[in-house]
């Protein structure tokens, strides 16, 4: 079967960034979460798709003028219409949100071509026109100026790091209200399969919680704590 596929990406939907990143350390992976970002629009849906990336590097003032815009292969410009529907467009800004990674017209271009959302470790502008959108946007923080600032567009689907984790092209992207993760490809249906029945279970221990029990017992649980949550499973048709 492959990797990543419709159901994947339905259970992923389904699992927070947390659990994610749990399932991925226990195979040997630490350096997963996108730390010192976040979404701008709470209300935005989740975010999951396989990568596309653009990276930047230090701008150079012979380089960088307004006009560069008027080629239709400038890699900031090329990559937004390029970004197939349903992909993650992950930008290396290299943690610079002095000047903006993308604004507005870009971010909304990107949503009507059907992405599944924008990363960047750097900032964006038009960050109220973009909260606006149903549309998961993450970012370090607002920053008006133009990426011609501070940034040149050197190139697309490459492999980056983005606020230090490494990103290669198709690599799943997944996005909560907590921040987002990144999952090596060939073990998207693995980590998808055991975060899902994760989060069943820390579900059910979310509920004994509640409920006023212990964590000792059930979190990890002994075999006692097991049978009643086999019990609760089949209770609540999970």
């Amino acid at each position: 079967m492959p990797p990543y596929d419709e159901g994947v990406r339905a259970k992923l939907m389904s699992i927070s960034t947390a659990t994610l990143t749990t399932a991925l350390f226990k195979r040997g992976f630490r350096n997963t979460f996108i730390c010192g970002i976040s979404i701008i629009n709470a209300n935005a849906p989740r975010m999951v798709g396989p990568a596309y990336t653009l990276r930047y590097i230090p701008a150079r003032e012979d380089l960088d003028h307004i006009r560069v815009f008027e080629d239709r292969e400038h890699p900031q410009r090329k990559g937004v219409e390029e970004c197939p529907p349903g992909h993650v467009f992950v930008i290396d800004s290299r943690k610079d949100h002095s000047a903006a990674s993308a604004g507005g017209i870009l971010v909304t271009r990107l949503f009507k071509r059907g992405a599944a959302g924008i990363v960047t470790d750097g900032g964006f502008r038009d960050t109220p026109d973009i909260g606006k959108l149903p549309f998961p946007a993450y970012h370090a923080a607002p920053s008006a100026p133009t990426n011609l600032i501070r940034h040149h567009a050197i190139d697309v689907n490459v492999p980056i790091g983005c606020g230090d984790v490494p990103v290669f092209p198709g690599d799943i992207v997944v996005g909560d209200g907590e921040g987002v993760v990144v999952i090596p490809l060939y073990l998207a249906r693995e980590i998808a399969e055991e975060a899902f029945e994760q989060t069943v279970f820390e579900d059910f221990v979310y509920d004994k919680v509640v409920e006023g029990s212990s964590i000792f017992g059930i979190y990890p649980p002994d075999p006692e704590a097991l049978q009643e949550f086999d019990a609760w499973r089949r209770k609540v048709g999970r």
